[in-house]
């Protein structure tokens, strides 16, 4: 199960595409909506997630947790004591934890990303504590996942797919898609 976090100001292209790729490959994902169920993106898209963030149990079946930039969504997910503690686990357990534009920045924050590459939507380089920041436009590194914002969501969701389910299913949803590498 991959579970992305949605809070009020979420960069709606991010976290709805990278839902959508997952899902055409038929992976579950659930969407967590901090403090509510009704989450207004940053750019007022409302959203109805699939459980409130005190539905949300982390448990063994967890692959892996996203989250998508924007502002002040980030900033309102890198507050949330459920984001918190669900990263805190999920890295414990070596689990893929992903994240976007700003939302590395929570990552960087956590000491999650000392040592490793990693890549964030531009101006937030310095919130990558400890990180090897590069410009690439999605970044692997162990069990964490980065890119760079709106523009590279298909990159991310397309190696997100690969890592949980392979090449093949990755690449077939974005032939799927008519999407151009």
């Amino acid at each position: 199960m991959v579970y992305v976090f949605l809070a009020h100001g979420f960069e709606e292209i991010e976290a709805l595409a990278t839902i959508d790729y997952i899902r055409r490959a038929e992976i579950p994902v659930t969407t967590v909506g901090i403090g509510n169920k009704v989450i207004s993106g940053a750019h007022q898209i409302k959203v109805i997630a699939d459980i409130t963030d005190a539905e949300f149990v982390y448990d063994d079946g967890i692959e892996m947790l996203v989250l998508p930039g924007g502002m002040p969504g980030t900033l309102e997910l890198e507050k949330s004591i459920c984001v918190s503690n669900a990263l805190d686990r999920a890295e414990q357990d070596g689990k893929y934890i992903a994240a976007i534009c700003a939302a590395p920045s929570i990552l960087g924050h956590k000491g999650f990303l000392r040592g490793k590459k990693a890549c964030c939507f531009p101006g937030f380089e310095e919130q990558l504590i400890q990180a090897n920041v590069v410009m690439d436009r999605v970044v692997c590194d162990g069990n964490i996942i980065t890119s760079r914002g709106a523009g590279t969501v298909f990159e991310f969701a397309y190696k997100l797919v690969e890592l949980l389910r392979g090449k093949d299913a990755a690449e077939k949803v974005f032939m799927a898609m008519i999407c151009k590498k």
